[in-house]
């Protein structure tokens, strides 16, 4: 015991956290434990720690078990990873990862309105913790106590190709399209303004702005009844210009065959979807919409409800207002020319691809 006026000016001298120290030494050798090895023992726990979080073992399953997978799958799973799980879970030792905890995080991307990805998100997780139980750093997967704890996926209504890979080989296809230079420039655009196909079949030559670069479709044509603006990408403006050159005399963007006071078939971007080896099992014309819609959440990282207003979904304000047909307009113009920007990448690329299997 130190004498009563060294304990007062050791008190005096050092700071609070010294004495809480000093305090817990005290303790520890009351209680028979050498603090010099206890802070030893902790430091190793702390590195452990370090060496087995989430982060470190999800790297780790990504460089072993998806070693020989596809580029895309690649790409996928290592996006999935960086944006929906590390933010949250990256630095927690993944044995103390509890399903609750896994909950919350798949609840934030639910909320998003991408019930899909927060089902992706869940099935890389559990591959994680898989491989982390199998290399001895877990004894549980918390993702399996959470079946049937998310909304349920969407129906797909309409098949649509959603893989960078496989929309850069529907890309080259529509460039080798022999159809109409009308149907091969209408498939250009589905891809493009990702319209519903009704909407975009019935565009007219006056809803184009050609000094704003958008097109204004009236709101009696729109499923929602409210107006809706498009922008138009570069790559879109030139598409535009073409086909004003053979059909901007008449009424319709995309007239029908039979004559310009009507509009293209309700079948033609279909058929021409099969000629090119695309059955209504793999893509339609509507899956052009759930093709943007993917892409731009997960590969291109753009607001959700930039998306679906781009979408002419109806979307509300945290007062519970739909937004008006400009709201987000400036934000809408830069992801439209990306989007553009994108696909034309995603169809380089692949060609380079067909061309080197070819050497």
């Amino acid at each position: 015991m130190l004498p009563t006026i060294l304990r007062y000016d050791f008190d005096r001298q050092f700071p609070k956290e010294a004495r809480e120290k000093r305090d817990v030494a005290r303790k520890q050798l009351s209680d028979n434990i050498d603090p010099g090895v206890y802070k030893a023992q902790q430091k190793i726990a702390a590195t452990s720690a370090a060496e087995n979080d989430f982060e470190t073992i999800a790297m780790e399953w990504y460089n072993v078990q998806l070693s020989d997978k596809s580029e895309s799958h690649k790409s996928r799973s290592l996006r999935m990873l960086r944006k929906e799980l590390f933010p949250h879970i990256g630095r927690r030792p993944i044995s103390d990862i509890s399903p609750p905890e896994l909950l919350m995080l798949l609840r934030r991307i639910e909320n998003r309105g991408v019930v899909d990805t927060a089902h992706r998100a869940k099935q890389t997780a559990g591959q994680v913790f898989k491989y982390a139980i199998a290399t001895g750093r877990t004894n549980r997967n918390p993702a399996n106590d959470l079946t049937g704890a998310l909304r349920p996926k969407n129906k797909t209504h309409y098949a649509a190709i959603t893989t960078p890979k496989d929309v850069g080989k529907l890309m080259v296809a529509m460039d080798a399209f022999s159809g109409t230079y009308i149907v091969r420039s209408a498939l250009k655009l589905s891809a493009l303004f990702f319209l519903r196909p009704g909407e975009l079949r019935h565009l007219e030559w006056d809803e184009v702005n050609w000094d704003e670069k958008r097109i204004e479709i009236k709101a009696e044509k729109m499923k929602t009844r409210q107006p809706h603006i498009v922008p138009v990408s570069s790559q879109a403006e030139k598409t535009l210009l073409q086909l004003h050159s053979l059909t901007g005399r008449g009424h319709y963007i995309f007239p029908s065959q039979r004559g310009n006071s009507r509009p293209l078939s309700e079948n033609s971007v279909r058929v021409a979807l099969r000629t090119m080896g695309y059955d209504n099992n793999t893509m339609t014309p509507h899956g052009f919409r759930a093709m943007a819609r993917t892409l731009l959440d997960e590969e291109l990282s753009y607001r959700i409800e930039w998306i679906e207003q781009q979408l002419a979904h109806e979307v509300k304000d945290v007062n519970g207002r739909a937004y008006n047909r400009t709201k987000h307009l400036k934000q809408r113009v830069e992801m439209m020319q990306k989007w553009a920007d994108y696909l034309d990448m995603l169809k380089v690329k692949e060609q380079g691809c067909v061309l080197s299997s070819m050497d």
